[in-house]
């Protein structure tokens, strides 16, 4: 099934390169003219991707925020179209995750929906749910723990049965194996809802890049709905800390976009997840690793240490998206943001101009590069 997609316009210069931009990348196109009619549609049926004409901001305003409280579409990828004076910060805070401005070209355009295709097929896979049951024990922070049984799974979490009420806040422990596997799961997880019946629904929200993996694997050969991941975007990296690092990219992933990071360099490898905290449209963006374990700390202070030692060698960097978190709200401060400085500089001035931005990491990354020659002298 075709990934699916609401255009609001009344365009038809825009309509052209959108229905031959979506059509090569297999999307296809709802068209209304109509803010009413883009309602109705986004509470009767789902799309992937919501494209609106910012031309009438209120208006556009309104749709955006009707998608995000329609149940059906509240993940959907949001792209807005503006004119070249708005401002691409109220885009944003409207709830887009992707900017086009006018006139667009075929050129930009495909590399915007390529970037938003790989988040439509993530957002699709969350919600395929296959019903299965699979034994599994959850750990509490409190230490007690309990053996149930899932009666659906999928990317995103699964559904669960449980003897009573779950009373218990904060995060757990998920622990399971999948039908047909050796290798025992075992992630932080979170429940999302309860009912009277004594189902709950529990959202995954630490999941390491090999569990993902080894989730869709295991997706794929059980959906006859599992679409292929996009291939990973190369990247060029320009700064790594131990909780974070930036790159440049045409196209960078929206805020709060989940993603895994595979870098290489020398013969050293290291992957591993997180979540976009700055995006600066045609520059790049920064990411805050979401693992501060000690053992993902001890691979990329390896994995720092050799590309100290690799002199003029260039890291290989790709990236690929995992999913959408909700836009509104910020991170909460960390004590790793408090010691690194690069998290620190995504924390507090992600919200900066991005020439000034960009003046900011330069100068932060002068003094890293005075300190690392003077450490070596």
């Amino acid at each position: 099934m075709k990934l699916q997609s609401l255009i609001l316009s009344s365009d038809e210069k825009i309509l052209r390169v959108l229905r031959r931009v979506l059509s090569d990348l297999e999307i296809d196109i709802t068209h209304v003219t109509e803010a009413e009619a883009a309602i109705r549609k986004l509470t009767r049926e789902r799309f992937e991707a919501v494209i609106v004409d910012c031309h009438r901001e209120e208006t556009a305003a309104h749709v955006l925020r009707s998608a995000r409280s329609a149940l059906c579409n509240k993940r959907a990828v949001a792209v807005a179209i503006l004119d070249s004076a708005q401002a691409v910060r109220s885009a944003f805070d409207l709830g887009a995750h992707f900017v086009l401005y006018k006139p667009i070209s075929m050129e930009r355009a495909k590399s915007s929906f390529r970037a938003a295709r790989a988040l439509m097929k993530c957002e699709r896979r969350r919600n395929i749910r296959i019903p299965v049951q699979i034994p599994i024990a959850l750990v509490f922070s409190g230490g007690d723990r309990i053996n149930t049984s899932t009666a659906d799974f999928s990317a995103g979490g699964m559904a669960i049965q449980l003897t009573k009420k779950n009373n218990q806040p904060g995060p757990l422990k998920v622990v399971f194996t999948l039908p047909g596997t050796e290798h025992e799961i075992q992630c932080t997880g979170e429940v999302a809802w309860q009912n009277a019946g004594r189902q709950a629904g529990l959202r995954f929200t630490d999941v390491t890049p090999e569990t993902q993996r080894q989730i869709k694997e295991w997706l794929a050969r059980h959906s006859p709905e599992f679409e292929e991941d996009d291939p990973p975007v190369p990247c060029k990296l320009t700064d790594l800390s131990l909780g974070g690092c930036y790159m440049e990219l045409p196209v960078p992933f929206p805020l709060r976009a989940r993603v895994i990071l595979s870098m290489s360099v020398s013969g050293a490898q290291l992957q591993v997840g997180g979540v976009v905290r700055v995006a600066h449209q045609d520059v790049g963006m920064g990411v805050e690793f979401t693992r501060n374990t000690d053992e993902q700390r001890r691979q990329v202070e390896v994995f720092l240490q050799t590309l100290m030692n690799s002199g003029a060698s260039v890291p290989e960097l790709l990236v690929e998206p995992e999913g959408l978190d909700p836009l509104d709200g910020q991170p909460a401060p960390s004590e790793a943001a408090l010691e690194d400085p690069l998290l620190e500089l995504f924390r507090s001035k992600a919200t900066l101009p991005m020439e000034v931005f960009q003046e900011e990491l330069r100068k932060q990354r002068g003094g890293q590069e005075q300190k690392a020659e003077g450490a070596s002298a």
